[in-house]
């Protein structure tokens, strides 16, 4: 697996498009590097940047921001709702894929070293690339922010982990780590107080709030026998929140960093807002994500509320997050676009999906030219993803059926276990088409030399392989989501039983046709014990898919 990390830089820049354009100019001038987001802020004046890329060159990219920041930032003329330390405020380094977090903290410590040597900056390394636990927690190393760290950074306890132990006036000082994903997360009040935004952040938030006599406000702090303050722990774990007022929306916020989606996700966060702000006479508007946000963060949200309603989850990705972003209220500011707000929809190859973002007329048109791809594999992948079509919409159509309110969890566990099945097969429609080109490419390879030859042969075989394996799975999956078809035969609503018959049709001709497309390229395969394995499983799989269709018409010609 290829290592990739992302790195998620906050300029203390957010109203001067110019001097953003700038410093993001310097990332995309590395190669490998991929832009993802550009997110500035007008009220807070700072803009959160997100790029990914192997560890080496987004390093060189994050150095280069990191730089070019400290050119065009005046910190000394810096006005801002947001903490703030520095012109390259904070830094954090996120592991993605093929990496450990350990070794993106090694990371971090090339980046700071460079930043300290280089630049002349002071740097502060936290979360998982600082050792010392006493000083790894990004707030306190920033508390006393870009006024008060000119006497901060005299102090023996912090002295700067690289670079020179002076705060600069122009650039102020940075903070460079490694973390794992953090979400950050506004929501929205119908207020205008700070002071009431603040209570409920502190009643939220992991780290809570002081106890006091009397007034939670102005009364004297309780300590404990030790003379420590007595905390009250807020409701939410890994959330660190304050509030604010936005000029620039003329309203109060919550700003969330959500530390751990796993503990605490962004619509539980949302839901304990609502309460806490309810109690206190204040109600929620919406909220906004600053930067991006994982798939399964609004997948998660979308099934939670559509739950609360009692409804089926097994609907589609677009109709999920259609649902987070309303329940959420996450288009309350501006408008909410998907595609550049969710991480995987930025990193996703849409090269490999081109047949299936075709609208139906022309998929036909495609599948009709005479370029022999798409083919019958394919074709076959579309058919079957059709046919557990059929059944996920009977299970849907089942869940809110009038009368049939007891059963909706039933038919939603269905429904979502065929959207599963819908998109796995969506896959492989562009896969099928794929794993045929990897076999021309390998038969264009040079042959002119004994060595090139035995390359060839062994690419040729390699690709013939992958192009067997894939209608395999296509068989696989489409016999295995007629247990759905058949399920929803017997007990989904009976006015949509033929529904589920053409499904069952779709399976059994998706499975049938994939089978054709193993026979033909396990023929080209030099492996013949593989060749005749991989035959055996596909006929045995055909053999089931025709005797469960049976079972299924069965069903549906005794209800008609």
């Amino acid at each position: 697996m290829n290592r990739i990390i992302e790195c998620v830089p906050n300029f203390s820049e957010g109203n001067d498009m110019n001097i953003i354009k700038l410093i993001t100019n310097e990332i995309e001038s590395v190669e490998g590097v991929k832009l993802l987001n550009v997110d500035p802020g007008k009220a807070t004046n700072r803009t959160v940047v997100t790029f990914v890329g192997a560890p080496e060159v987004v390093v060189q990219a994050a150095f280069l921001a990191i730089k070019k920041a400290s050119e065009l930032i005046d910190m000394s003329k810096h006005k801002g709702e947001h903490p703030r330390m520095g012109a390259t405020d904070v830094c954090p380094l996120i592991p993605i894929s093929g990496i450990s977090m350990e070794e993106t903290a090694e990371f971090a410590k090339i980046l700071g070293t460079r930043v300290g040597k280089e630049l002349n900056l002071a740097v502060y390394l936290y979360e998982a690339a600082q050792v010392n636990q006493e000083r790894n927690n990004l707030s306190i190393i920033r508390n006393g922010e870009y006024e008060g760290f000119f006497k901060k950074i005299k102090l023996p306890e912090w002295k700067p982990d690289f670079g020179p132990a002076e705060h600069s006036v122009k650039s102020g000082s940075t903070v460079i780590g490694a973390r794992d994903f953090l979400v950050a997360y506004n929501i929205n009040l119908n207020t205008t107080s700070t002071r009431r935004a603040n209570s409920i952040a502190f009643d939220v938030r992991e780290a809570g709030r002081v106890k006091r006599e009397g007034n939670s406000v102005t009364g004297k702090i309780i300590n404990d026998e030790k003379g420590n303050p007595v905390v009250i722990p807020g409701s939410l774990k890994s959330v660190k929140a304050i509030g604010w007022f936005i000029e620039e929306y003329g309203i109060a916020q919550i700003s969330m960093n959500l530390t751990n989606i796993n503990v605490t996700p962004v619509h539980i966060a949302f839901d304990e807002v609502c309460k806490k702000a309810l109690e206190r006479g204040i109600r929620v508007t919406g909220s906004e994500l600053v930067g991006l946000v994982p798939l399964k963060s609004m997948l998660d949200a979308g099934k939670y509320f559509l739950e609360k309603q009692k409804r089926s989850i097994g609907i589609s990705e677009k109709e999920l997050i259609k649902i987070a972003v309303k329940s959420l209220g996450l288009d309350e500011l501006a408008p909410f676009k998907p595609e550049e707000r969710i991480i995987e929809y930025l990193l996703k190859d849409e090269s490999k999906s081109r047949l299936i973002k075709m609208n139906l007329v022309e998929f036909a048109d495609e599948t009709a030219s005479e370029s022999p791809a798409p083919g019958g594999g394919s074709i076959s992948a579309y058919v079957g993803s059709l046919g557990v079509s059929l059944g996920t919409m009977v299970a849907n159509l089942s869940s809110h059926k009038p009368g049939w309110d007891d059963k909706w969890k039933e038919f939603s566990v269905w429904a979502e276990k065929g959207q599963y099945y819908k998109n796995e097969l969506l896959k492989l429609v562009d896969e099928d088409t794929n794993a045929f080109n990897k076999i021309m490419t390998a038969f264009g390879m040079p042959k002119s030399t004994d060595e090139e030859k035995k390359k060839r042969t062994a690419a040729i075989q390699e690709a013939t392989k992958y192009a067997t394996e894939i209608p395999l799975r296509v068989m696989q999956l489409s016999y295995e989501s007629m247990e759905i078809i058949k399920a929803m035969t017997e007990i989904g609503n009976p006015n949509s039983v033929t529904d589920a018959g053409v499904g069952a049709l779709c399976a059994r001709a998706a499975v049938i046709g994939a089978y054709l497309n193993v026979k033909i390229n396990a023929s080209g395969l030099s492996d013949k014990s593989y060749a005749a394995d991989i035959i055996a499983k596909g006929k045995q799989i055909e053999e089931k898919a025709q005797a469960l269709e049976n079972e299924i018409l069965k069903i549906v010609n005794s209800k008609i």
